[in-house]
């Protein structure tokens, strides 16, 4: 691909993603319950990737030595982070959610400072300090009702899914593919499909889709759009831009999150909002520079299973 195609298509990933944000939240105010929403969204997702490693004769089963990731990637990136941000959205607002659910790089630092033994740079702990900050804006009184149960379970349920994230990176990091990241992402979503399923049945029952238009046409978007191009993008464009370009490109994603959940549903750019939102990604902003300086031929692969 080249260039100047890659960062098209980067600039697609970002307002696919970032604008289904409050896409999410329409569908779940359409009525789509939210378990049962993430296991459509997988499974036509997988099947969208499926058909395209059919057409290009890649298609095989996953190598012994790659399935412990699998089997993690599976279940914290895909599974609770998909699960944890379809039942937090029907709380919190969409572009809050944005903003929160892309913190997993402020926890991937110090749980590789703590784990992994990592020295942090300068570069890093102040990409910390910034992101801190920005927590500390989006979680102040003001900001956050801390009166209201289902609010705050709601922004914690967030923060966990970006530290499940967070756990697979570390996990990712120290793994030798066997098998291409484009093979292994379908079998990914097969795992995360099993416990998606067992909740859905468990918490909303045997359902029986009764739904509007609009959750269709979002259920449509989700899978095939936002899960399975998407993450075929994502791919390709770590292949062919610098990783640096790419991993700063996708804070875009939590900038576009908010811009259209404003824009499409209405949600207030409270400065206490701007002000988390402006911490967080530029914190996220100086903890990858000091990642990619360290780890050059490295971390355009810890990503591999990509955003949502």
């Amino acid at each position: 691909m080249s260039l100047r195609g890659a960062y098209l298509l980067l600039g697609a990933i970002i307002l696919l993603w970032g604008s289904n944000w409050p896409i999410m939240k329409i569908g779940l105010d359409e009525g789509i319950p939210p378990f049962w929403f993430a296991v459509s969204r997988l499974f036509l997702g997988m099947v969208t990737l499926l058909a395209l490693l059919a057409a290009l004769g890649r298609i095989s089963l996953p190598r012994r030595s790659d399935l412990p990731v699998i089997f993690t990637v599976g279940l914290l990136q895909v599974a609770l982070f998909l699960g944890a941000i379809n039942f937090a959205l029907q709380y919190v607002e969409a572009g809050r959610s944005s903003v929160l659910a892309y913190t997993t790089p402020l926890w991937v630092a110090p749980a590789a400072i703590l784990i992994l033994g990592e020295r942090p740079s300068r570069l890093k702990v102040g990409g910390l300090l910034l992101g801190l900050a920005g927590l500390i804006a989006l979680f102040n009184p003001l900001a956050l009702d801390w009166s209201d149960p289902d609010v705050v379970t709601g922004n914690l349920i967030l923060m966990l899914a970006a530290v499940g994230w967070a756990i697979a990176i570390l996990h990712v990091r120290g793994h030798r593919w066997s098998s291409s990241v484009l093979q292994v992402i379908p079998w990914q979503m097969m795992v995360a499909l099993v416990p998606l399923t067992a909740l859905a049945l468990i918490f909303e029952g045997d359902y029986r889709p009764d739904l509007s238009t609009k959750a269709w046409v979002v259920i449509a978007y989700n899978g095939p759009i936002a899960t399975g191009f998407c993450y075929w993008a994502t791919i390709t464009v770590t292949r062919s831009l610098p990783a640096i370009s790419t991993s700063l490109g996708l804070l875009g994603v939590p900038l576009v999150g908010v811009g259209s959940s404003a824009l499409l549903l209405g949600e207030a750019l409270t400065p206490s909002l701007l002000m988390g939102l402006l911490g967080i990604v530029a914190g996220l902003a100086l903890v990858n520079m000091a990642d990619l300086r360290a780890q050059p031929d490295t971390m355009g692969k810890r990503d591999q299973s990509a955003e949502k």
